[in-house]
Order: C-alpha cells, then structure tokens, then sequence
C-alpha cells in the first residue's frame, strides 16, 4: 500500500499541471468571448474539467505529502488554495451554466470572480513552486539591495580572508566555517526561518540541531548530518543546500569536515586546532600574472606612438587598466638593429615586444636591455645564436623569452641561470634538447617541442 501512495503522491508533478492549463485556457476564453458570449458552453465545460483536474491534484497532492514526509507547516498554504481552486473551478462552471441556486453568487461579476480565480490559480502555483524550488527561487538571483527592498531576508556574502600571514592566527570557525554557513547555508536555516527547526547562524544553534536531532558528532565528520547531507547526490531529496541554491565548493565542504573531525572548535585558531596549511591554500589571494609589470607608469603621447606606427611598427595598449604597450613588426620584416632606435620614445611603456621574421642579429641584446619594463620578447624564427643574451639578466621583470627557429647555440644558454624572474623559455626548432640544455634553475619552464601524441587504435583503420 506503501508502494502505491508514493507512486500516486509521485504522479502529483504531472496532474498538477492540467487543471493549471484548462483553468488558463477557459480565462483566455473569456477574455476572448468578453463581447458576444457566444462560447459559454465551451468555456463551462473547459471549467468543469478544470474541477475534474484539480481534485486529481489535490489527491495526489495529499498522497506525496504523506509519502514523502513534509512538514505540515510546509504544505498547508498549498494545500488549502489546491482544494480552493477546484472548488472554485466548479464554481466557475455553474456559474456559466446558470445553475447556481445562490442568488448572492448569481449576481456576482464575471469579471471580478475571473480577476480572482487568476489570482488564486497564481498563488496555488507559487506556494507549490516554493515547495519544490525554495521560497526565495525566483529572488535569489537579484542583488541584496533589491532583496532588501522586496522585504526579503538576505544575507551579505562573508569573505574567506586568509594569506600567508594570517592563516594560522585566524579563528577556524569565526573566520572560515562561519562564512561558508552563513553564504551557502543561513538562507534556509536563520532565526526567522528555521527550515527544519535547525539554526545555522549561532553556535547554540548548530550545537542543538535540528528536528532530526543533533547535526554534528563531534570528531566524526563521516556521522554528522552537517557534512554527510552536502555530500549526497544533488538529486538526493536530503542533499544540502537543495537543488537551486548556491553550492558550497569542493575545498568549502573539506573544510567543514576538517573542523568536525578536529572536535568542531568553537575558539580556536587553525594552528590550534592542528589543521594542515594546504586545506587553506585555494582561499589564499592569488598573484596576478600580467603581460606587464604591476606597476604604473606615464602613458606614451599620442604623437610618439603614431611616429612608430608610420615606420610600419603595430603598437597596442596592453589593456585599458594599465599605459604599458605591446609592440609588434609583424608587418615590418625588414626590421633591423638599426631601427631598434625608434622605440626608445616609448621605453618605458613596452612591456610586450614582437621581433620575430625581422633581419635583427645578436646585437639586439644590448637594445632590448635599455627596456625596464620588457615583460615578453618574442625572437622567433631570426638569425640571432644567442650571443650576448647575458644582456637582459637585468631585466627584473622578464618573465618570457621566444627564440624559436633561430641560430642558437646551446652554448649561451649557461647565462640562462642569472635570470631572476624568468618563467618559460622557448626553443622549438634550434640546436637545442633535454639532453644538451641543462639549467640550473628549476623555475624556468623550456619548452622543445616536437610533441607527438600517443598512437590510438583508430590510426590504423583503412578507409
């Protein structure tokens, strides 16, 4: 019998939706009919399977409710409306039909009992839909500030602020568990909705649980419902925070299980409750990695960069935040040491340079080296051996060297090492290997390219 409830109270989804069209087709009916009322007939029968629907709904309404264990306080609102409106839904179609013996209803307005039916059918659906989706589904997306304006409850966002400073020094639970219950989880489980009788806002509050009982064993984070429901499957009806709502991350819920198998501290600091640094790391400010230094500098006149850019030299601002420019002779291959010359107006504002398929040579070095702010260098496909590479150790932030398809000779490569910033050097197509280019700094990445992917068996179908 069991069985049967749970699939009729299952069914409820799909039912619920017929009286919802025949009640909107018969409205837009009679809105359409509103002068020459020549389809009442139609429309009172539209009506009564309306009624017919709707009382479906309510059976399998009720039959969900009992199988799927919710909450009264949850359902009532939309339970009451659904046997409402299929009452109404019969009203509606006597009063088409003229058998009403209510004189009282008979003299009613059609106008203001079809206002009133649309207005109970939006309500009944929205009560629904806040069943399935959450109350606050259709807001969630708006900013707090219009939250606020609407009346609704919300919640700032509280950041996670840890570096390599403070992480041991901050508070576990203040400063980390805090936040990412109050962002994912205080929506639901605040003092003015305690969605399960659990508050998740205060400390007594999570220490009492819910009406399932208590949500954390301390130091057994595998048997607190707190962990175990945001590990379930997002389709699982136990899953936590429900399917709709923001989701905590990945390293958010191993910090919750973290601070309960540390014996869920109140007040102690992380270096206290013994925790790992790497739990922490992903919360950490990441460094930015710019095409350019992350410094300010003046913006190059306008007049100085149209010079160069009438010789053939393409310049770019790099970005609208920042005066530092690339620079390219992509259309200009008959560049050469010589004109190096023209770019010196603007020295300080590349921090992108491009003189690959030009007719530069070694003597370039010594002219890239008055650069301060040189970032990336592309000398690709060049005659260039390498000779005097050694001039741009100075360049503190260097962080990318192209000399693909050149000359190079492996031999100049030693210099290499006294690069402080450096990060990717690249040597595709010279005499350069793995075997003959050891470095001795390990933060440089070198790529030798000549990369081949590994063989699969549909490489040896014959068409």
């Amino acid at each position: 019998m069991n069985v049967l409830k749970q699939l009729l109270g299952r069914l409820h989804p799909l039912v619920v939706h017929l009286p919802i069209g025949f009640i909107m087709m018969g409205l837009l009916l009679q809105w359409y009919d509103r002068k020459k009322k020549k389809h009442n007939t139609v429309i009172s029968l539209v009506y009564l399977w309306a009624g017919i629907t709707a009382t479906l709904a309510c059976i399998t309404g009720y039959l969900q409710y009992l199988g799927e264990g919710y909450a009264f306080d949850t359902v009532k609102w939309h339970l009451w409306s659904g046997i409402a409106t299929a009452l109404f839904s019969f009203l509606m179609y006597a009063k088409l039909k003229g058998i009403l013996t209510l004189s009282f209803l008979l003299k009613l307005p059609m106008l203001g009992l079809s206002i009133f039916f649309f207005m109970l059918i939006s309500f009944t659906g929205h009560q629904g839909g806040n069943i399935t989706h959450g109350e606050e589904y259709l807001i969630e997306p708006l900013p707090n500030a219009i939250k606020s304006a609407l009346g609704f409850e919300n919640f700032e966002e509280k950041k996670i602020d840890l570096n390599e400073d403070n992480w041991q020094d901050a508070l576990l639970f203040e400063d980390v568990i805090k936040p990412i219950l109050n962002n994912k989880c205080a929506s639901c489980h605040n003092p003015k909705k305690t969605k399960g009788e659990l508050l998740l806002t205060t400390q007594e509050g999570i220490l009492n649980g819910g009406e399932n009982g208590a949500i954390i064993e301390a130091s057994n984070a595998p048997e607190s419902e707190l962990y175990t429901r945001l590990i379930l499957p997002m389709d699982d009806d136990d899953h936590m925070p429900p399917e709709g709502k923001t989701q905590p991350s990945k390293e958010e819920i191993q910090l919750v299980m973290a601070w309960i198998d540390a014996g869920n501290p109140f007040d102690k600091t992380i270096a206290e409750s013994g925790l790992d640094k790497s739990l922490f790391l992903s919360f950490f400010p990441k460094k930015a990695d710019f095409d350019h230094p992350n410094i300010d500098v003046e913006a190059a006149s306008d007049q100085q960069i149209k010079t160069i850019e009438a010789s053939g030299i393409h310049i770019d601002q790099i970005s609208n935040a920042s005066n530092f420019l690339s620079a390219s002779c992509i259309n200009k291959p008959d560049f050469t040491d010589s004109d190096f010359d023209m770019l010196l107006p603007i020295k300080n504002q590349i921090s992108r340079l491009d003189l690959g398929n030009t007719k530069i040579t070694d003597a370039v070095f010594s002219k890239l080296a008055q650069l301060p702010n040189l970032t990336i260098v592309l000398l690709d496909n060049t005659i260039i051996t390498g000779k005097n590479l050694q001039s741009l150790a100075g360049l503190e932030h260097l962080k990318s060297i192209n000399l693909t398809h050149t000359a190079l000779e492996t031999k100049y490569l030693k210099s290499i090492h006294d690069f402080k910033n450096l990060q990717h050097l690249y040597l595709h197509g010279t005499k350069a290997t793995p075997q003959n280019t050891k470095l001795n700094n390990s933060k440089i990445h070198i790529d030798f390219g000549n990369y081949q992917l590994p063989p699969i068996p549909s490489d040896t179908i014959v068409y």
